[in-house]
């Protein structure tokens, strides 16, 4: 295998080459686990975002990718996850490091998925076709799926290769090509990722890399005239800006944006099985996931024995150093996201929340790491409730009937994820239907496949990724129509 990070560390991928910022200017990388520099990566400038954007042009214009069939991006596509999976320690190890995300999940969730998801479009890549379509005419009318052009990908800290892979792997199955700006914090899985779709064959200038910072960054990327499509990742009050941004140029967008999941305990409920979905919904990834469920609503005669439960079961969650085999729990990403835990923590107590468990940091060789955290008795107005923590944060609260949760559950902005336990089959599918949310999850957690489609309602976004329905919203559709007189 030849693709290692060392071949082009820290600096920019454009045009299939790698090159250093144009003013030269560096940012650090920081482990979460120890808060020390690893490394420095470039921090691209206007200029550099514009030279990225010229070369992803170049590169569609000239048809290398574009022009390729389906079938042949989608052996190319194959190639790029069959090189995922042989790099699998690598890749973990660097995403591990990266993120703080313990190394056992980086390899059964983060490597795994990624891979699925070059896999699963590298087989829809296939199925770009059109349609005949009868009309009332003396005439034949049919479509045509092509790509849009220059795809702008914008990740967030938490998933860095997952996320990544959710919007390159449609993009460029659909022929597009792709300028990825990943967060500042997290930027070496998609350096190392340039360097590996290279090895798969997918030509010079279809997959480049800025790393930087969003509002220069990012901001010159979102108003680049070159762009053609973006796909964002990241806050609600950042998408807003990117979706106004993109809507000034008539740009269509995918925007996946914050979430704030109700995750609701019926009183028919098989209690112990929940409470491994409920404590997974709130520490996988140190709570840093969008999807989470930071809101457990639970009916009130199992109430007290639920927050029984979890005072007992929390406590032993592993928390510790993400290099350990045994570790759950790692850091948070950085001294920020740390700070707006502790910040809403101490906000709960004021509002008259009842600590549970957690409630402080946790002193670990320097790392940003934060106690998981369980919180009862808030109000459902309380800010803790309704307000997105993004962090390994649960609040508890009870309900009295079926009707009162779904109204709790739908009372936020946010409408990403929701989620039941019930052992009623008929109330299962009468609440999901209820739920205002894009994905709902029936007794387990965040169940994610590529095949299925994932997205938000109401202030969590719009558009879909995953499924046939995120590799439709890279293409554009013509129609044809022939007169047979």
């Amino acid at each position: 295998m030849t693709t290692t990070f060392e071949s082009g560390p820290g600096r920019l991928f454009i045009g299939g080459q790698w090159h250093e910022a144009a003013d030269g200017a560096r940012m650090d990388v920081i482990d979460p686990s120890t808060g020390q520099v690893v490394t420095t990566v470039a921090e691209a400038g206007a200029a550099d975002v514009d030279a990225a954007v010229r070369a992803a042009r170049d590169a569609f214009d000239n048809g290398a990718w574009s022009g390729l069939s389906g079938r042949e991006r989608g052996r190319i596509l194959h190639r790029v996850a069959e090189l995922i999976r042989e790099n699998a320690d690598e890749i973990a190890a660097l995403e591990s490091r990266d993120v703080g995300k313990p190394i056992t999940l980086c390899h059964a969730v983060d490597v795994t998925n990624a891979a699925n998801d070059y896999e699963y479009y590298a087989s829809l890549a296939w199925t770009l076709d059109g349609a005949t379509r009868d009309i009332p005419l003396n005439g034949l009318a049919y479509t045509r799926s092509g790509p849009l052009g220059v795809v702008a990908a914008i990740t967030p800290f938490n998933f860095p290769l997952i996320l990544a892979g959710s919007k390159i792997a449609p993009a460029l199955a659909a022929g597009n090509t792709v300028v990825h700006k990943p967060a500042e914090e997290t930027p070496l899985s998609a350096l190392y990722m340039a360097n590996l779709l290279k090895e798969a064959g997918v030509p010079d200038g279809v997959y480049n890399v800025v790393t930087g910072t969003g509002p220069v960054a990012g901001e010159a990327l979102l108003r680049n005239p070159g762009v053609d499509k973006i796909a964002f990742t990241g806050s609600t009050a950042v998408g807003r800006h990117a979706a106004s941004v993109a809507g000034e140029g008539l740009k269509p967008v995918t925007m996946e944006l914050g979430g704030n999941a109700a995750h609701i305990v019926f009183e028919d409920a098989d209690v112990e099985k929940a409470i491994g979905a409920i404590i997974k919904g709130f520490v996988f990834n140190t709570g840093q996931f969008c999807m989470g469920g930071p809101r457990l609503l639970v009916a009130r005669p199992l109430y007290d024995t639920v927050i029984g439960i979890l005072s007992q079961a929390v406590p032993g969650v592993p928390v510790g150093d993400p290099r350990e085999a045994e570790t759950v729990v790692g850091p948070m990403a950085g001294e920020r996201h740390l700070k707006k835990v502790e910040e809403y923590v101490e906000l709960a107590r004021k509002e008259g929340g009842r600590v549970v468990c957690g409630g402080e940091r946790l002193d670990l060789n320097g790392g940003f790491y934060y106690k998981p955290t369980v919180i009862a008795d808030l109000g459902n107005d309380s800010r803790v409730v309704q307000e997105e923590i993004f962090g390994p944060v649960l609040t508890v609260q009870p309900f009295d009937s079926e009707d009162e949760a779904v109204e709790m559950a739908n009372s936020t902005p946010y409408g990403l994820a929701s989620g039941l336990q019930t052992t009623d089959l008929a109330r299962a599918h009468r609440v999901a239907d209820r739920l205002q949310a894009g994905i709902v999850w029936v007794n387990e957690w965040a169940m994610l496949d590529p095949a299925v489609p994932f997205g938000g309602v109401k202030a969590s976004g719009f558009g879909r990724e995953y499924g046939p329905e995120a590799l439709a919203s890279y293409t554009k559709v013509k129609s044809v129509v022939i007169s047979l007189d």
